[in-house]
């Protein structure tokens, strides 16, 4: 299975609130480097950060949800 990201944070606390929307609107989110990311301190920097990937298949859908339920500070 080929997996796509989605989403990118540095903060796990984000990356964990992004799978849980996904995954309760069905689709299979994974997390990657967050292991990485947390025995560094909290310093994801140099895996890239922490990614929410979706199967390639989900990912377009799964983009358009993240766009449409974003919040922006202004």
């Amino acid at each position: 299975m080929t997996l796509t990201t989605v989403f990118r944070s540095f903060s796990s606390a984000e990356a964990q609130l992004i799978r849980s929307r996904l995954e309760a609107a069905g689709f299979t989110p994974y997390i990657n480097h967050e292991l990485a990311a947390l025995s560094m301190e909290g310093y994801s920097m140099t895996t890239g950060g922490i990614f929410v990937d979706v199967p390639e298949d989900q990912a377009e859908e799964a983009l358009e949800l993240l766009a449409a339920t974003t919040v922006t500070q202004e």
